[in-house]
């Protein structure tokens, strides 16, 4: 291949040759020019994104300093009212006292509900509001009605303590 090539370049005449080998030069210098603003383009962009990821990260360490902040703080303490009027007002603010069919406290530490029919989305945002004033649920059973989304809860609730 190489002899080939070479007597193809020697079978050209010198002002060929000349012409060919500037050719060769400016295509050279050309793709030397494209590949430095390419690396120029990608140099702007990436500068940009340092920024940004610098700007994240430091949002990241703020967030992570309030996260050990709050780890370490202590719950709040429960709620001093009595478990069972605590889950009466929960039902009412929710707005799942149609649904409500049995609501009795076998102690003051436990409460028994059963629900009729409700959404499942409420149900379980009604389960997140009590363990947000330190409820928790110690038993359940939730099943589902023919109707798309809606079930039938019942569960035992506890307050939560401390650890």
């Amino acid at each position: 291949m190489k002899a080939v090539l070479r007597k193809a370049w020697e079978s050209r005449a010198p002002h060929e040759r000349m012409v060919i080998a500037a050719l060769a030069i400016v295509l050279g210098a050309a793709c030397y020019v494209l590949v430095l603003y390419s690396a120029g383009q990608a140099r702007s962009r990436l500068r940009k994104s340092v920024a940004t990821l610098r700007t994240q990260a430091a949002l990241l360490d703020q967030q992570a300093a309030e996260h050990a902040r709050l780890r370490a703080t202590p719950a709040p303490p429960a709620s001093p009212t009595d478990l069972r009027t605590l889950v009466q007002a929960r039902v009412d603010a929710a707005r799942l006292s149609g649904a409500l069919t049995r609501l009795d406290a076998p102690d003051v530490d436990h409460v028994n509900v059963a629900f009729g029919a409700l959404s499942f989305v409420d149900w379980l945002a009604w389960i997140a509001a009590l363990q947000a004033q330190q409820v928790r649920l110690e038993a359940a059973r939730v099943e589902a009605l023919a109707a798309p989304g809606m079930v039938s809860a019942s569960a035992t609730l506890t307050r939560a303590r401390a650890q």
